[in-house]
């Protein structure tokens, strides 16, 4: 039986990043581990595209935009959504999460998503760097099966 074998290898792929600026210091520190982990994959730098959007909300129509360009093997969805006091927690957190598997299934670009939903700062502060590198080897990984599947099929010696 034929087995897809997961292929971190990011040689020639073009990747985009859509990061978040709320909670900048979160997002930041995604972003930087998130780009050293494209780079070590293998990902040429001149290869990774980063823009950035006011909030959580608005990362979903900037992959939108990048998806639909043709451009990129796969994009990455970076920030972070505190809880506060309010139910903006559950909307922002839910309604950014729809919104980006539905680019993704859309379009049928791979979009690792990295937005963090956390309970406090400091649970955020923990997972941001390591968030940001398994949403690199998530995106590699998905962009590569993608384009082994789309490869016509050839007939099988019996």
């Amino acid at each position: 039986m034929p087995e897809i074998i997961p292929n971190l290898s990011g040689r020639g792929l073009r990747v985009a990043i859509v990061r978040a600026r709320f909670n900048e210091r979160v997002g930041t520190a995604m972003l930087a581990a998130c780009r050293a982990r494209l780079v070590e994959l293998g990902v040429a730098e001149g290869d990774i595209t980063v823009a950035s959007v006011p909030g959580a909300l608005e990362v979903p129509l900037a992959l939108q935009k990048l998806a639909a360009s043709g451009r990129f093997h796969a994009l990455v969805a970076l920030g972070a959504v505190i809880r506060g006091e309010t139910y903006h927690f559950e909307i922002v957190s839910n309604e950014s999460a729809a919104g980006i598997m539905q680019v993704q299934l859309d379009t049928g670009v791979p979009i690792a998503n990295g937005i963090l939903t956390t309970e406090n700062d400091e649970q955020a502060d923990v997972r941001s760097s390591v968030k940001g590198g398994e949403c690199a080897d998530a995106a590699i990984e998905m962009a590569n099966l993608s384009a082994a599947v789309s490869k016509p099929m050839t007939k099988s010696a019996s």
